[in-house]
């Protein structure tokens, strides 16, 4: 039998979605290139809290620059919320669904110039831009700039772009002290210039952290001097470097479900988008994990509203998924909430099992500080009477909160203070290579607020990273 060509053939050779995508051998997820710490996780961690933190974003997102006078009209055409009030120097969320209204996923939107974008983020946005860009007929130019390799083994890393993050309490004490003197606090999500030793680079008002901060960016020849020039001036104010290690569990305080099951596997609609996309792309390798298990792979879709992006959804422009989600009753729609796990269980029934050598399974590995073992990841919640109210998709531990935290989307009718109960670990266990022989546990967990963090709650734009509206 020949090997698949594309994603619609491995799933076909698979048996279904569900069946490829919970057996994927992906490996342990790599944010590459970026050391896994500098100092210690948990130090680096309580920095953007305490002092300053400079997060290196060069090596995991892809680049996608679109040019020409067509780009606007493919954004648009794949976008929820409005084209409209995008001038130059500002950026936007994209968040495109597909014909179905399912999420493809998230990123950023940086208008540079005139008739040009760059995409920011991860490979299902640029998959899917790229796709309709190709098949649309549009006037658009597009270079693709895709994540740095995971495992380059030593080999050249090259990227069109490097980017930085500055952020924290300190985050302004080091900008104007890196720029020589006062930087203009442009509005949320506008973009301006700074000096770094004697570079001008662009920024972007950006606040990750849960404090005010700058996204920095500029020609990738420049990144050592650029990252030197701020961690040397930074110093007197505690700047800390983060490591890959660290960097993921700042989204566990600051609420945004960084990875949901692109939309892709099922309609018909999008069987032309499923037989372009090759058998080495995200859609094809993507590994579904965790104790949520249903045979339809639609169960595993999310709607704008569950993750939180409700408010983007406007029907001033016709987009691809317009139709579907039109039908949708908002207030039908699981809300995204953060989950907090009961101390005594993850301490006894999971990492107290990997220290009891005569027992054959312990839980399935919850590592530290990020806890998921698949790309895209679904634990089933239940409330006191064994009802199935929601799914956990990001999981993992904040050295600030001193706790196990997760990301979920509950019934709208859950409340906050509630508490349900979380199963740990996957049965049967699937052909994953992050899943060792385990045997399933019952977490506590109760509903908290999203972003758990006080100061990413009450610093952040509205809409960004916000509990579903």
């Amino acid at each position: 039998m020949n090997a698949p060509t594309n994603l619609q053939q491995k799933m076909d050779a698979a048996g279904g979605a569900v069946e490829m995508l919970r057996n994927n051998k992906l490996g342990t997820y790599i944010y590459p290139v970026v050391p896994s710490e500098f100092t210690n996780f948990r130090r680096e961690v309580r920095a953007w809290r305490q002092t300053a933190v400079l997060f290196d974003q060069s090596h995991h997102m892809d680049n996608l620059i679109l040019k020409g006078s067509g780009a606007l009209k493919l954004l648009s055409d794949t976008m929820i919320n409005s084209p409209e009030n995008f001038p130059v120097n500002m950026a936007k969320q994209i968040v495109p669904v597909a014909s179905n209204g399912g999420v493809i996923g998230d990123g950023i939107l940086f208008h540079e110039a005139d008739e040009e974008y760059v995409y920011v983020g991860r490979s299902p946005v640029a998959n899917w831009l790229r796709y309709h860009a190709e098949k649309g007929g549009y006037d658009v130019d597009i270079e693709v700039d895709r994540r740095s390799n995971s495992r380059p083994y030593g080999n050249a890393v090259s990227r069109k772009y490097w980017r930085l993050q500055i952020q924290g309490p300190a985050a302004w004490d080091i900008i104007e002290k890196v720029n020589g003197g006062p930087v203009d606090k442009v509005k949320f999500f506008h973009m301006g210039h700074m000096n770094v030793g004697g570079i001008q680079v662009r920024t972007l008002r950006h606040g990750m952290a849960g404090a005010p901060g700058l996204e920095i960016w500029g020609p990738y020849a420049d990144a050592e001097k650029i990252r030197t020039t701020i961690l040397e001036q930074g110093a007197e104010f505690g700047i800390e470097p983060v490591g890959s290690r660290a960097y993921s569990s700042n989204t566990l305080e600051s609420g945004w479900i960084p990875s949901p099951l692109p939309a892709v596997y099922s309609s018909e609609a999008e069987r032309g988008f499923r037989e372009w996309t090759g058998p080495a792309e995200y859609e094809s390798i993507n590994a579904l994990a965790g104790s949520f298990a249903s045979a339809d792979i639609e169960d595993y879709y999310t709607t704008p509203w569950e993750l939180g992006y409700g408010s983007f959804v406007k029907f001033d422009h016709d987009f691809i998924g317009r139709d579907a989600l039109e039908k949708i009753d908002p207030t039908t729609q699981r809300k995204k909430v953060t989950l907090a796990w009961n101390s005594d269980d993850v301490t006894t029934k999971i990492f107290g099992s990997y220290f009891t050598p005569e027992e054959a399974d312990g839980a399935q590995f919850f590592d530290l500080p990020n806890a998921n073992y698949g790309s895209s990841n679904f634990d089933s919640i239940v409330d006191a009477g064994g009802t199935q109210v929601g799914v956990s998709m990001f999981t993992g531990y904040s050295a600030n909160e001193r706790r196990a935290l997760s990301l979920a989307t509950v019934a709208p009718d859950v409340e906050v203070g509630t508490e349900l109960t979380l199963l740990w670990g996957e049965k049967p266990n699937t052909e994953k290579t992050t899943v060792q022989p385990h045997t399933q546990v019952e977490i506590r967990v109760v509903v908290s607020p999203v972003p758990y963090s006080e100061v990413a709650r009450t610093e952040y734009h509205g809409g960004w990273r916000t509990a579903a509206k």
